[in-house]
């Protein structure tokens, strides 16, 4: 299934609720987190620090450009972070669910 977590940040918890329901709604994540975090970044040749909610997505490898693309659609940031990163290891009945959940809409 090539499991994945995918994260994004956004600049108000609306954005990130409003995005991770979309999202699940197209069963393009089984589950999501949203997290309050400080991000401190450069940007246009200056460092710039804000406070963001950043959203933890899991989903599978093949659909990370379709995710991606449902990001950017409805996201208020210019250029925002969409990262993958894989997961080496997962317990046996959290990856069955994410197989039953992560039905190929």
């Amino acid at each position: 299934m090539n499991p994945v977590i995918v994260t994004t940040t956004c600049p108000s918890l609306e954005e990130a609720e409003k995005i991770a329901r979309l999202v699940l709604a197209d069963r393009l994540a089984a589950c999501i987190q949203i997290y309050p975090v400080r991000s401190m970044y450069w940007w246009k040749d200056t460092i710039e620090s804000e406070n963001e909610y950043l959203l933890s997505l899991k989903s599978r490898r093949s659909f990370f450009d379709r995710l991606a693309l449902k990001i950017k659609e409805h996201h208020s940031y210019e250029v925002p972070e969409i990262i993958a990163t894989n997961i080496e290891a997962v317990d046996r009945s959290y990856a069955a669910w994410l197989r039953a959940e992560l039905t190929v809409p």
